[in-house]
């Protein structure tokens, strides 16, 4: 018998919400244990009784960021794969869509938050590193007739074209994302299909 969160735990998961979306919103650099207790509606006092330092909690936030992004791309590829769409296909067009550039607070924690990630404490470091291992396995999942390798250079070309589009903006950054996501998919001879923008 499943026994309800208690409100310590209900507590703990609001904050790390709030921090998954804001990591990814304005960077390692703009979080605030002030300001994600005060978005979450909580003290910022309570804090401690949840994480012993801001650097646990960034760590446990880029976490949950790569959980609910996983969650979400397993839901849409279970949709597509129903539909007949190659893995490849459904996950190149969802990550160089034009839905997640504009919403990075809710996107992939490893494209809003790379270049930020070396530069982080240990456990920060650490943290992001499995979310980075985490995307590689993903796409090489979706294309399990290349090499890790092959993989790997989608994976990065993914993670380039949307922060380069976010950078760009606009027309300029969305036209990134068309021309990546055409490229990837005439390279690795996907049949044609009606592309998702």
């Amino acid at each position: 018998m499943a026994t309800s969160p208690t409100r310590k735990q209900v507590t703990h998961d609001r904050i790390l919400q709030t921090a998954a979306r804001a990591i990814r919103r304005g960077g390692y650099g703009g979080v605030g244990v002030a300001d994600i207790m005060k978005e979450a509606g909580l003290t910022h006092g309570g804090f401690y009784a949840h994480f012993p330092s801001r650097d646990a909690m960034l760590a446990a936030a880029i976490e949950r960021a790569g959980q609910e992004n996983a969650e979400r791309l397993s839901r849409h590829n279970a949709e597509q794969a129903r539909l007949g769409v190659h893995p490849l296909r459904t996950l190149v067009e969802s990550y160089l869509s034009e839905a997640h550039l504009a919403t990075p607070e809710r996107g992939c924690p490893v494209a809003a938050l790379l270049s930020e990630m070396p530069r982080q404490a240990v456990p920060v470091r650490d943290a992001s590193r499995v979310r980075v291992r985490a995307l590689m396995q993903r796409v090489h999942q979706a294309m399990p007739d290349a090499t890790v390798e092959q993989a790997r250079a989608v994976a990065a070309t993914l993670v380039g074209a949307l922060q380069m589009a976010r950078a760009l903006g606009g027309a300029e950054g969305k036209a990134v994302l068309a021309a990546c996501r055409q490229t990837l998919l005439d390279q690795y001879t996907l049949s044609p299909q009606r592309r998702s923008t």
